[in-house]
C-alpha cells in the first residue's frame, strides 16, 4: 500500500542538521529535584514511550549516570543499537553518559515527526552498520549524525505526524484493552481454580516430572545443522514463550527428550528475583516435523492419570497460589532452582472432568478475547510501519 504519492519537494538532509546534541550534566541529581533515571533496560524495543523507570534516593543509581534529560528531547541509548531502542522523553530526569539527549530543532523539523526517523527501516539499518567494539557494541554519535534522508515541507511532516500519532494512540489503548482484560483473567483463573483449604490430592497424584538432556558447548548447531533446543531462555515472565531464544543442538539425544506441540513444561531454574520463571507453564508451540528437545534447566509435566486435564493443568499452574509455593521451593540467592521433588507435593484442588471443561472454557474465552486485540496490535503496527518507511525510505 503506498502513502506517499512524490517526494520532488522533499528536502535532502543530514540527521545531524536536525538537532542538538545536549550534554547539561549534574553529579548530584537527588539534591537538584530529579526523582527518576533511565537505564538501557527501561526503552522497550520499537516504543517511542517510557514505561518504566528508576527512582533517584530509592533505587541504586550507577556512577555513570549524571546526565540530565528533558521533557521532549529524543533519547537514543547508543549501546546495541540493534535493539532498536530509542524514546521520546516524557519528564525530566537522569540518564547514562552513552544515551544521546537530542533537542529537535524546531525551525527546521517538528518535534512530532522526527521521533519515528528513529523507528524506520533506514535508521536501524544506519546505525547497526556503524556499530564498533566487539564486548561493548555501540554506535558513535557523529556516525549516527551522518544519516541522510528526505525531509518533507513542515505542513507535509504536520500531516504526517498527526497520523502516525494517531496510529500510536490507538495501538496505545488497544493495549490498555489488553492489560484490563488481563487483570480479568487472573481474577477469573483465581476465582475458578482455588487453592484447597483441606488437600485431598497432590500433583503427584496426576502428574509425573522428566527432565531434560545434560549438554555442553560443543553440542551447539545451527538452524541447518541442529534440532531445536528448548531451554532457560525460552521462557518469559509470567509463562510466555520466547521463540528468539532457542538454541540449536547437534548432539545426542534419546526419545524421553522430545518435545511435541501443546507438551506442558516448566523452568527449573530463574534468574528474576520474584521467581518470575520458574514453575510457571507454557506450551510447547508448533514447529511441524522438526524435531524440538529440551534442556536439564527445563522439565516436562506428563499427566499419568485420566482425571486430570491437560489444559486444567495449564491453568491451574498459573494461579498465585500454585507460583507462591513453587517460589517458595526454589531455594538460591541470585539465582533460583526450582526443588523438582516438592512439585509432586504440590496440594491441588480435587476437581471432576465436567467442571474441569466447564473452568478450561470460561478461561479460554477470556485468552481468546485478549488474542484478538493482540491481533489487532499487529495489523495497526504493521500498518504504521509500513507508512514510517515510505515516508523515511
Amino acid at each position: 500500500m503506498k502513502f506517499i504519492d512524490n517526494k520532488k519537494s522533499w528536502e535532502n538532509v543530514s540527521f545531524g542538521d536536525l538537532v542538538v546534541k545536549k550534554e547539561e550534566k549534574e553529579r548530584d541529581a537527588h539534591a537538584a529535584g530529579y526523582t527518576k533515571f533511565l537505564k538501557v533496560e527501561h526503552f522497550d524495543k520499537g516504543s517511542l514511550h517510557i514505561k518504566r523507570w528508576g527512582l533517584i534516593g530509592e533505587d541504586e543509581l550507577p556512577p555513570t549516570f549524571y546526565k540530565v534529560f528533558r521533557k521532549g528531547q529524543l533519547l537514543y541509548p547508543t549501546r546495541n543499537p540493534h535493539l532498536q531502542r530509542a524514546a521520546l522523553a516524557e519528564f525530566d530526569g537522569i540518564c547514562g553518559e552513552k544515551t544521546l539527549t537530542l533537542e529537535p530543532l524546531a525551525d527546521k523539523v517538528l518535534p512530532s515527526f522526527l521521533p519515528f526517523l528513529m523507528q524506520s527501516s533506514l535508521f536501524i539499518a544506519h546505525t547497526t552498520n556503524f556499530i564498533v567494539g566487539s564486548t561493548n557494541p555501540h554506535v558513535r554519535w557523529r556516525d549516527v549524525a551522518k544519516l541522510k534522508f528526505k525531509l518533507p515541507p513542515l505542513p507535509e511532516q504536520k500531516r504526517l505526524a498527526d497520523l502516525l500519532w494517531s496510529l500510536d494512540e490507538t495501538i496505545g489503548a488497544y493495549w490498555e484493552l489488553v492489560y484490563k482484560l488481563k487483570n480479568e483473567f487472573q481474577v477469573t483463573l483465581e476465582d475458578s481454580i482455588k487453592k484447597p483449604i483441606s488437600p485431598s490430592s497432590w500433583l503427584g497424584d496426576f502428574v509425573k516430572i522428566e527432565k531434560g538432556l545434560t549438554y555442553g558447548s560443543d553440542d551447539y548447531g545451527d538452524k541447518k545443522s541442529g534440532n531445536i533446543l528448548i531451554n532457560l531462555k525460552c521462557f518469559e515472565k509470567f509463562g510466555g514463550f520466547n521463540k528468539e531464544g532457542i538454541k540449536f543442538y547437534i548432539g545426542e539425544y534419546s526419545e524421553k527428550h522430545k518435545l511435541y506441540k501443546n507438551d506442558l513444561i516448566i523452568a527449573n531454574t530463574d534468574i528474576t528475583r520474584n521467581g518470575d520463571v520458574a514453575g510457571f507453564p507454557v506450551l510447547v508451540p508448533d514447529f511441524g516435523d522438526e524435531i524440538v528437545l529440551f534442556t536439564m534447566d527445563v522439565s516436562k509435566l506428563v499427566i499419568k492419570n485420566k482425571s486430570m486435564l491437560g489444559a486444567y493443568l495449564f491453568y491451574l499452574l498459573r494461579t498465585q497460589w500454585a507460583h507462591w509455593y513453587m517460589y517458595a521451593h526454589s531455594p538460591g540467592t541470585t539465582v533460583l532452582h526450582l526443588d523438582l521433588s516438592s512439585v509432586p507435593k504440590l496440594p491441588i484442588p480435587k476437581v471432576s472432568l465436567d467442571e474441569q471443561r466447564h473452568i478450561i472454557n470460561k478461561l479460554q474465552a477470556v485468552e481468546n478475547g485478549i488474542q484478538k486485540y493482540k491481533d489487532l496490535i499487529l495489523i495497526i503496527e504493521q500498518y504504521q510501519k509500513q507508512l514510517i518507511n515510505q515516508i523515511f525510505g
